[in-house]
């Protein structure tokens, strides 16, 4: 067994966290999740209201009694997101930790403090990551530049990113990004994180909330297949390389770019409906991290869970050692 400031603090069996997923993170999977010991994230914005959300965390309550949480992702959309009725369907809803990301988490803070939610805020530079800290956010997740999503713009990579913001920081930090084996949790906790966070390994999960062609794509692809898309427009995002993606990618490289140029084919709409529910994974756009590369089968959370704390603690015990003298 692992014991770390994580789980201690934050009342889970194994320092593992599986990230708030666009498109992914609904009941089933995140309810596996937290049974095999994890904790795991549902994702408030994939819920298309505040009261579908109310009734995706009592569809999770139904499935499992160990804690979950709530992904709070804040982002200037075209539409405006009513993140304040969706902040108190959490707190109406008895939900104990909320993972915050994109924007400053501070217009939130004061609410979900007084309703003594605990709050891990995702942030992908050590002065990021110092800002959140001075706010009272309880924890932070390091993304390092191998991340999925959004990794920020100074392209500084998890072994020396979480060093850095272990060494800043005087809350727990949770290493994000590159991670998929138990390998990478003994890395991560030797580097100075209390836990691990992953994204693009539960989606290779038969929990997950995606077409079985999906799953078998991330395992398929290597260290190699993703692409930096929005790099010109200050807003980079690492998605899977298929034709779409490349395709952004050329035209943002044009020079005087804009985003209506690729709006069409970027739609996150798109990539919902034609990948992962139709399949067609060439078809939009979808989110995969470098960590593809370490990922070779498509297995329960409860086997994921259990085969990387179990490596990690092989390891911890006995590799390491041995180069004692």
């Amino acid at each position: 067994m692992i014991s770390t400031e994580f789980t201690r603090e934050f009342g889970v069996e194994h320092p593992i966290l599986c990230g708030g997923m666009t498109g992914y993170g609904t009941a089933p999977l995140i309810s596996a999740v937290a049974e095999a010991g994890a904790l795991g994230f549902l994702t408030a914005l994939t819920q298309p209201t505040p009261e579908d959300l109310a009734k995706e965390i009592a569809r999770t309550r139904d499935l499992t009694d160990k804690p979950f949480g709530v992904n709070l992702t804040i982002l200037p959309t075209i539409n405006p997101v009513p993140y304040d009725e969706y902040r108190a369907v959490i707190i109406e809803s008895g939900i104990e930790v909320v993972e915050t990301a994109g924007s400053s988490p501070a217009p939130h803070l004061p609410d979900f403090k007084r309703a003594g939610v605990k709050v891990i805020h995702k942030a992908t530079s050590v002065r990021h990551a110092l800002s959140a800290q001075e706010k009272g956010v309880d924890a932070v997740s390091i993304d390092g530049f191998e991340c999925a999503g959004h990794p920020g713009e100074d392209d500084v990579p998890g072994l020396v990113l979480i060093p850095a913001a272990a060494k800043a920081l005087s809350i727990p930090v949770i290493a994000s990004g590159g991670i998929a084996t138990g390998a990478g949790l003994a890395a991560a906790l030797a580097l100075g994180a209390c836990a691990v966070n992953m994204g693009t390994r539960f989606v290779a999960t038969d929990e997950a909330p995606a077409h079985p062609n999906v799953k078998r794509q991330v395992v398929a692809n290597s260290e190699r297949d993703t692409v930096l898309i929005f790099r010109s427009l200050h807003n980079t995002a690492r998605v899977a390389r298929n034709s779409v993606s490349e395709q952004i990618a050329e035209i943002c490289s044009r020079p005087g770019a804009a985003f209506a140029d690729v709006a069409e084919l970027a739609s996150g709409a798109r990539g919902r409906s034609r990948v992962l529910l139709e399949g067609d994974v060439e078809g939009g756009v979808w989110w995969a991290g470098q960590s593809q590369g370490l990922i070779d089968e498509v297995a329960s959370c409860r086997s994921v869970i259990v085969s990387i704390v179990a490596e990690a603690e092989s390891i911890m015990g006995h590799r390491l050692p041995g180069y004692l003298r």
